[in-house]
């Protein structure tokens, strides 16, 4: 059975569906996937001799509905499918199904749950309760298309491993943590005698290195790409990330994460594949009702302050941080 995934959006969310794809691999020894994403995110892929990446440029290349149909096009040539797993479920990959005869072939989609993602992050009258996390949502594409999908939720960290990682950027305002509470925690970690290693996207180099200025024991892991930063994370200890796309980088990794919350939260689905919501720093609903207010941290403070941000001290993130390397000490 050859099944032709979709997935394009951001990093984050399609890191998040690798665990699940090895799953199905794994679990379902018949089948071969082709996966369709943006060229850059391709590479993040494993190896494996039933998968197949296909990067295809949606920005430039491909664009609108004729270039959607190029690319229809260009797929019927790489070969036959027996299913479409669509995990984007937006008009870009619809549009791809359609042109590749969704209709006869067999076409699984995934329920994004935004209807309750809506209620939990409403301004008033929030229903609130863990969701159903993006994972278990990718493997209900394949659940769908008749196949077995058990998803163990589990790391498997290499034995030898020191020093900790720190990503401490955001694309979105709700997301992004002040710099000063993160030169903070580098300054409490630098005296500590603690290596960090820090991450960050493309064009973040000067930003990192202005944050960690001369400060001892403080590196930068920058500009080598999506596949060498997952290597360098499988050395460390554990990482500190804000819910952004390096804290599902940590978990290709198996490593550990102390995750940090603003306007969004673990409820929302989107933690770490195989981390703990106990290691998820936050201002709790009791302090601060108006959390979460966004599922992407990409909407304007309702009160004008980013109070969930601004108020999270450093010294919370590293009570937590020392809490877990004191559990891997045992």
């Amino acid at each position: 059975m050859r099944i032709l995934v979709i997935r394009f959006s951001a990093l984050g969310d399609v890191a998040m569906t690798v665990p699940v794809i090895l799953q199905v691999l794994e679990q379902n020894p018949d089948v071969h996937i082709d996966f369709l994403t943006r060229p850059f995110m391709a590479k993040m892929l494993p190896n494996h001799d039933r998968l197949r990446a296909i990067g295809a440029d949606v920005d430039k290349q491909f664009t609108g509905f004729w270039g959607l149909r190029k690319l229809a096009v260009k797929l019927k040539k790489v070969g036959k499918y027996d299913a479409i797993a669509d995990l984007h479920f937006v008009l870009r990959s619809r549009t791809i199904s359609f042109f590749l005869n969704g209709s006869k072939v067999k076409l699984a989609t995934m329920d994004k749950g935004r209807a309750e993602k809506k209620k939990l992050t409403q301004k008033e009258n929030k229903v609130r309760g863990a969701l159903r996390p993006m994972t278990e949502r990718y493997a209900d594409v394949f659940r769908k298309l008749g196949l077995t999908v058990e998803l163990p939720h589990t790391l498997h960290p290499k034995e030898d491993r020191s020093g900790i990682g720190f990503a401490p950027f955001a694309q979105h305002r709700g997301k992004a943590w002040p710099l000063h509470h993160a030169r903070e925690l580098l300054e409490t970690l630098s005296a500590e005698g603690e290596k960090v290693m820090l991450y960050g996207g493309p064009n973040e180099g000067d930003a990192l290195r202005e944050l960690a200025g001369d400060l001892p024991h403080i590196h930068i892991h920058h500009g080598t790409g999506i596949a060498n930063d997952i290597e360098s994370m499988q050395n460390l200890k554990l990482m500190i990330s804000m819910d952004s796309a390096n804290m599902h980088l940590a978990s290709l990794a198996h490593i550990p994460v102390v995750s940090i919350w603003g306007a969004t939260h673990p409820d929302a689905g989107f933690l770490g594949y195989g981390q703990s919501v106990e290691n998820a720093v936050q201002i709790s609903a009791n302090e601060l009702s108006c959390r979460p207010c966004s599922v992407f941290g990409n909407v304007p403070c309702h009160r004008g302050d980013w109070a969930c941000m601004e108020t999270l001290s450093s010294e919370k993130v590293h009570s937590a941080v020392k809490r877990m390397l004191a559990e891997q000490s045992h």
